[in-house]
């Protein structure tokens, strides 16, 4: 990927994410952090809904199919141990429920937010 396509790139992702967390904003969750790197992974967005720890993978593509299709199983297994680092490293969320959600970010349409994108394998 050329510098130029790259820096595109990212900026369409970081616009995605803060369209992302506004829209959860709106449906009642607290976001607890963006963009949280830790040592194995990072995390679009952390957000808390009541007992809900919501783990939230953003994808801003053409098409919501293509940004479903984005999020293969490697990157969840990523996310999900960057979860489990989070989980470990903060004791507040001990007793939260997590969940594994995404936000699908399409051209001139809503954000869609989906509920269990996926369920880890432990």
């Amino acid at each position: 990927m050329t510098g130029d396509r790259r820096r595109r790139a990212v900026r369409r992702g970081r616009s995605g994410e803060a369209a992302a967390a506004l829209w959860l904003r709106c449906k009642g969750y607290r976001i607890l952090g963006r963009r949280v790197k830790t040592p194995v992974g990072e995390i679009d967005i952390l957000a808390r809904k009541g007992s809900v720890l919501a783990v939230v993978e953003v994808k801003a593509r053409p098409t919501t199919t293509a940004a479903t299709e984005a999020i293969g199983i490697r990157q969840r297994r990523r996310i999900e141990r960057a979860a489990a680092w989070v989980l470990s490293s903060r004791p507040e969320l001990a007793q939260a429920d997590v969940r594994f959600d995404a936000v699908l970010v399409t051209p001139f349409r809503p954000p869609r937010h989906v509920v269990y994108a996926w369920r880890p394998d432990f």
